[in-house]
């Protein structure tokens, strides 16, 4: 009975792409097995040069995409600020420098970058050296004065503050205080052992690993991994326990935010510094910069256009809030926040003729548990992005299916036929993009599924895509 009123339902409220096409009782299917009632999926498919929908279903219902909405975020920034905006990181001095040494303080004022990597803060430290500075005798002073102090202070996800997605904006963000860890296979006799080491080594960061290598399928191995985190004399120690599959045969990682912020930025400079020939004897201190200081250098990031690439590729929050945040901080309203950043975004929006009633915005990432928006609106946004200068910008930032990204493994056959953000979350599941099929035509397609099961949706997401493409 109850598969039949679906049945009915799908009938009544979706219609098929193409005559020939077998999708639907596919996709009732999948969902059935999944346990997830129709009323919690919505879906959109419209070819992109308009007309009416090819497919509707509850298309007008405010739900929750999780990291989709990094696509309303990424609109909003080109248009508002421009493909080629940059953020800058700029560095003054205060003290008297005489022969390559600084009597006195270095201080970097963070301007938001979302980009400022390991590589890039060692070409600003040599660039800092190449000014004339070799040797500190002063502190460290890091300016975050451009966020207001509670952007850095929200609560986490899922009662896990240690995950690097977690991690909280600062105008001053350096590699989104990420630590990733590599977990490697060694064949040992007689039983093979697990290697853990850092990406970007800080010798203050100790790990003790105790975890034991098990027979089992490499498909959730985080799940039986668990870490902990004290305070040691000069840093902090990591201890992973638990079991690790031994069908990992391959490397994986598992990027933690385990320094604060002040000893995020000590340790690395202090290890670049060094390595580049200075030395420093101080320590780090969180002050705003003083109106006597002397600007020594400034440090731009990359483009908006290249830094939206590394956002939607691989669905980095962090980086997703700094770009909400900067639309806010271009207003000049500072120290900027949430409530003034989101402001900006739907004011972005409006200007491009789209106003969303049903918006919800809390940090721009999909990171909450409280922002929504329908598949509707997120079909028409693509659609009025697609008809702008800065379609192929926005396009070419979504991961490929089937080539990298969030969907580098998935429907390898139809690889490279769909530019589709992914978004998940305990009990969200979504994909929002552009579709191409085997005859040449394009779609904006969106999929947003609101259910307790939403992670056993993908089957059903799948079917949808490969019916859309087609076989090779």
């Amino acid at each position: 009975m109850r598969c039949w009123a679906w049945c009915w339902l799908v009938c009544v409220s979706l219609t098929s792409v193409a005559a020939d096409t077998d999708v639907w009782p596919t996709l009732i299917a999948h969902l059935n097995q999944a346990h997830i009632p129709l009323e919690n999926v919505a879906l959109v498919v419209q070819a992109v040069d308009g007309g009416p929908a090819l497919i509707s279903h509850n298309a007008q219902l405010a739900m929750h995409p999780a990291s989709v909405m990094k696509v309303v975020t990424s609109y909003a920034a080109l248009q508002a600020l421009g493909p080629a905006y940059r953020w800058k990181t700029e560095v003054y001095q205060q003290g008297r420098l005489n022969d390559g040494v600084l009597e006195g303080d270095l201080i970097l004022k963070g301007g938001g970058d979302p980009a400022l990597d390991i590589p890039a803060f060692w070409q600003l430290l040599q660039d800092i050296q190449q000014q004339g500075i070799r040797h500190l005798h002063g502190q460290l002073r890091l300016d975050t004065s451009m966020y207001a102090a509670a952007v850095s202070q929200r609560p986490v996800l899922d009662d896990a503050p240690l995950r690097a997605y977690n991690a909280n904006p600062s105008a001053l963000l350096l590699n989104g205080r990420s630590t990733s860890f590599r977990f490697s296979l060694q064949s040992t006799t007689p039983t093979p052992t697990v290697q853990i080491q850092q990406a970007w080594p800080l010798p203050q960061i100790q790990v003790i690993n105790q975890l034991e290598v098990v027979a089992g399928a490499c498909v959730d191995w985080k799940a039986s991994l668990q870490y902990q985190v004290s305070p040691s004399a000069d840093g902090v120690t990591v201890t992973f326990n638990g079991r690790y599959p031994i069908e990992c045969d391959t490397p994986r990682y598992l990027a933690l935010s385990v320094l604060s912020e002040a000893d995020y930025m000590a340790f690395t400079f202090r290890q670049l510094w060094q390595s580049l020939g200075g030395t420093w004897t101080g320590k780090v201190v969180m002050q705003p910069t003083p109106p006597d200081a002397t600007r020594v250098t400034t440090w731009w990031s990359p483009p908006l256009d290249q830094v939206l690439r590394d956002i939607n590729k691989w669905s980095n929050n962090v980086m997703a809030r700094q770009v909400m945040l900067t639309l806010g901080a271009e207003l000049g309203k500072l120290p900027v926040d949430e409530t003034t950043a989101k402001q900006a975004l739907v004011d972005a929006l409006r200007k491009q003729g789209l106003v969303f009633p049903e918006l919800v915005l809390e940090n721009g990432a999909g990171l909450s548990r409280i922002e929504r928006i329908s598949a509707q609106h997120l079909a028409e946004l693509l659609l009025r992005a697609y008809q702008q200068p800065i379609m192929p910008i926005l396009m070419a930032s979504l991961p490929l299916l089937g080539v990298d990204g969030t969907t580098q493994k998935r429907l390898i056959p139809q690889a490279g036929h769909a530019y589709l953000k992914t978004g998940s979350l305990a009990g969200v599941s979504s994909l929002a993009g552009y579709v191409q099929n085997q005859r040449g035509q394009r779609y904006v397609f969106v999929m947003l599924v609101n259910h307790p099961n939403a992670a056993a949706s993908r089957a059903s997401q799948d079917a949808v895509l490969t019916s859309l493409i087609g076989t090779p």
